[in-house]
């Protein structure tokens, strides 16, 4: 990245970041991908939330890395990853990115980890990818009408501005910090899970050159990631589908997957909502550690 974009300022004990190049003649559609690396041992690719990065991850990733070799990527144009002008950021692109990081590391056996809209990217990967993954944990699916705008009236007006046609460049591009934070405090039951210093980390990529546009694409991607649960039905691999007890989605939602999903494993978090990867990465480490 030019070195006047803004580096990480969180650091994750014995991980290093690493980039993927686009691939030759995909120079116009795709960008560099950022990933951190940790551990040894089988692959488990971890995929971050919507307006995340990769270090959404920073309290899991040190529980499971005696038992996996973890890959936490930055989704494509969010983290820091590459922002390319004019790139698509619907699901199927952002699968595209997913698939880049299993295919050019040449992975196999991958246990596939994701939260939010990074369950979805899971599921479809694994849809697409039968040969390398191994399982799939999909956490809090967002594949559901509203989306983050079901957690709160400030998150659906501040949505509903970045969407808004001729100001919503504008709006997605105004973060105030108490504003910010409250909207991601929607996502958690113990709002002491949401750190500080990581809701500056989020604050500090939302200033990169050109990431207002990614935030509102990704949140405008949203009608096909609700598409994406048509490709349920083709996982092959075994899934967990996790779901916090005040997650976002309904319980009708919920059903509606498992029903696509009928051999998956069902599990319900007590007192968490949508960022479980925050509230409660230990379980999730004892979902992963298990079967490693």
């Amino acid at each position: 990245m030019p070195s006047s974009e803004p580096r990480p300022t969180i650091h994750i004990p014995g991980t290093t970041s690493h980039t993927i190049a686009p691939r030759a003649g995909h120079g116009s559609r795709e960008g560099t991908l950022r990933y951190l690396r940790a551990g040894t041992g089988a692959p488990v690719v971890l995929l971050h939330t919507v307006r995340t990065q990769a270090e959404h991850f920073r309290s899991l990733i040190p529980l499971i890395a005696d038992q996996y070799t973890v890959y936490a990527l930055d989704l494509p144009g969010m983290g820091y990853s590459e922002i390319v002008p004019g790139a698509s950021y619907d699901e199927p692109a952002m699968r595209a990115g997913v698939k880049r990081l299993l295919t050019e590391l040449d992975l196999h056996d991958v246990t596939l980890v994701g939260e939010s809209m990074g369950a979805v990217l899971a599921l479809t990967t694994a849809a697409d990818l039968p040969e390398r993954v191994r399982r799939v944990v999909a956490v809090n699916t967002y594949d559901f009408p509203g989306g983050i705008a079901r957690s709160s009236l400030l998150a659906r007006v501040v949505v509903a501005g970045a969407l808004a046609p001729g100001v919503g460049p504008v709006v997605a591009g105004v973060e105030p910090k108490a504003v910010f934070r409250r909207i991601l405090q929607g996502g958690v039951v113990d709002k002491t899970a949401l750190r500080e210093d990581y809701v500056d980390e989020l604050l500090q990529v939302g200033s990169r050159s050109g990431y207002a546009g990614v935030a509102r694409a990704v949140y405008q991607s949203l009608p096909s990631l609700i598409a994406a649960r048509s490709r349920y039905s083709e996982v092959k691999a075994p899934v967990h589908l996790v779901y916090g007890e005040k997650d976002w989605s309904r319980p009708s939602d919920r059903q509606a997957d498992k029903e696509l999903l009928p051999t998956a494993d069902f599990t319900q978090v007590p007192g968490a909502g949508h960022f479980i990867a925050l509230e409660r990465p230990d379980l999730l480490a004892d979902l992963l550690n298990a079967v490693a």
